[in-house]
């Protein structure tokens, strides 16, 4: 077997701006979905064609365990509440050993939400962190 076969991960590291924000266990969202116009042609009973109109992209959700790298969090959410400018930026999933699988480029990224940590001393779960951003569209690479 190759490794091109298998394209599973444990990591996405995420960068905004030029920006390392770390590594996060998991990666959601990444896709599109294209509007689809109906056109009844005349004298064509056959079918109705269906043309391609705009594109949606969908919000990326990435959580990880709290670790120092929510700090990089925190002050770019910081930076881009004192002024809101959309960054491009890169997510790359990684195999365990932390080679490349495949990368996309996320155009015009601004944040939608955070969600810190909820911290249960009675609880042997580590503490989860969570970011969703929206951008403007993905081009694998």
């Amino acid at each position: 077997m190759t490794d091109n076969i298998f394209a599973t991960s444990v990591f996405f590291k995420l960068a905004i701006g030029g920006s390392d924000l770390g590594q996060f266990h998991t990666c959601s969202g990444l896709g599109a979905e294209v509007e689809l116009e109906q056109f009844a042609e005349g004298g064509n009973n056959g079918f109705t064609w269906q043309l391609p109109g705009r594109i949606t992209w969908t919000n990326i959700t990435l959580t990880r365990p709290v670790t120092t790298d929510t700090l990089k969090i925190a002050r770019w959410l910081n930076e881009t509440t004192q002024r809101v400018e959309r960054k491009d930026g890169e997510i790359v999933a990684l195999r365990p050993n932390l080679t490349r699988i495949i990368s996309w480029q996320i155009q015009g990224i601004v944040p939608v939400r955070w969600q810190g940590p909820s911290f249960d001393p009675s609880s042997s779960e580590p503490a989860i962190e969570t970011l969703e951003i929206a951008h403007e569209g993905l081009v694998p690479s």
